[in-house]
């Protein structure tokens, strides 16, 4: 038998969606030439419920508008934060072009984000621009909810001493960093190291309030296990969160269970999908035949909306009702 789940929630906030784009109708969205000749390419586009022809005809704004139709059939799930995600920078504030394969730009996201009922904006803003204080500025006035960052493939290291000026203008506009933690396996370029929970100690000692995504359920550092670094720094820093985010995938599911127990973590799980890693076998009911009946995997397998079917997945595996409420509440929508 599997986990006795809660009542299935409903009004859920998802805050870790991604989208993503081809640079069509203007959004100046870019993926490299190396990705986009990669088989990942494709790949990534059928996930996310289109492909090139579609994006040329009608825009990067057919993934966003896909994503909210979704939502706005979901049952469980009212509205996603949309992440940005902006380009990889030299310390010198120079764009790191070589290390560019995915760019979405604030610009697109937060205008088009404020058109649409169920989307939010999650702006991402790399530390090391000329003006990234400026742009911070800009991202809350169209409404960001949070800034998001992939310190892995951006070349950012959250420990450097002088990105002090960026933590105090986040603190300054109330503004939490979602920040990938642990290693980073979807893109080529990759440097694991900045994905280590313990560089966020700056941070989180200025007053940031901190989201680590994934839990850090991928990878070690210095020799020890990513959750385990962050699990300890939670009593330290009552600033700290972190995301469930990714759990359900085959190749971090045994974290699951254990980030549930933690009692350094009561209170403090968000909810979140990366959408779109959902929409493949990377996730799937069939993947927990020792934790959940026939019927339950089958009931949750013909679920046909992608954010049903994992909020109702989630919850089967145990995934308390008070994560599924955190992410409105932690972000205030």
């Amino acid at each position: 038998m599997g986990p006795v789940a809660e009542e299935v929630p409903t009004g859920v906030v998802d805050m870790h969606c991604h989208t993503a784009g081809i640079g069509a109708g203007g959004s100046e969205a870019r993926i490299s030439a190396a990705l986009r000749a990669s088989w990942r390419f494709r790949v990534y586009l059928k996930i996310f419920g289109c492909n090139e022809k579609l994006l040329a005809q009608h825009g990067d704004v057919f993934i966003l508008d896909g994503i909210n139709r979704a939502i706005g059939e979901s049952k469980h799930v009212r509205a996603a934060v949309i992440l940005a995600m902006d380009a990889p920078y030299r310390d010198n504030g120079e764009i790191f072009e070589e290390a560019v394969e995915v760019w979405v730009p604030n610009r697109f996201v937060g205008e088009t984000a404020a058109a649409y009922e169920h989307l939010l904006f999650g702006a991402s803003v790399h530390p090391y621009r000329m003006d990234a204080l400026e742009e911070l500025e800009w991202s809350k006035e169209k409404g960001a909810v949070l800034i998001k960052w992939l310190p892995n493939i951006q070349n950012i290291d959250p420990s450097d001493e002088r990105l002090a000026p960026y933590y105090r203008k986040l603190v300054e506009l109330d503004l939490p960093l979602l920040t990938h933690t642990g290693h980073e396996d979807s893109f080529s370029r990759t440097d694991n190291r900045l994905g280590d929970p313990k560089l966020l100690e700056l941070p989180l000692r200025l007053g940031v309030r901190v989201i680590a995504a994934h839990v850090a359920s991928a990878g070690e550092n210095e020799g020890q296990c990513n959750v385990e670094r962050l699990l300890e720094m939670m009593p330290r820093f009552p600033n700290l969160v972190a995301d469930i985010s990714t759990l359900t995938q085959f190749n971090r599911k045994r974290f699951l269970p254990r980030v549930l127990a933690d009692e350094r973590l009561k209170g403090r799980l968000l909810y979140g999908t990366d959408h779109p890693l959902t929409n493949t076998p990377m996730v799937s009911p069939w993947l927990y035949p020792l934790r959940l009946t026939i019927g339950q995997m089958w009931r949750i397998s013909r679920v046909r909306n992608p954010w049903d079917r994992d909020v109702m997945l989630k919850a089967a595996l145990g995934v308390p009702g008070e994560v599924f409420e955190e992410s409105g509440r932690y972000l205030g929508v």
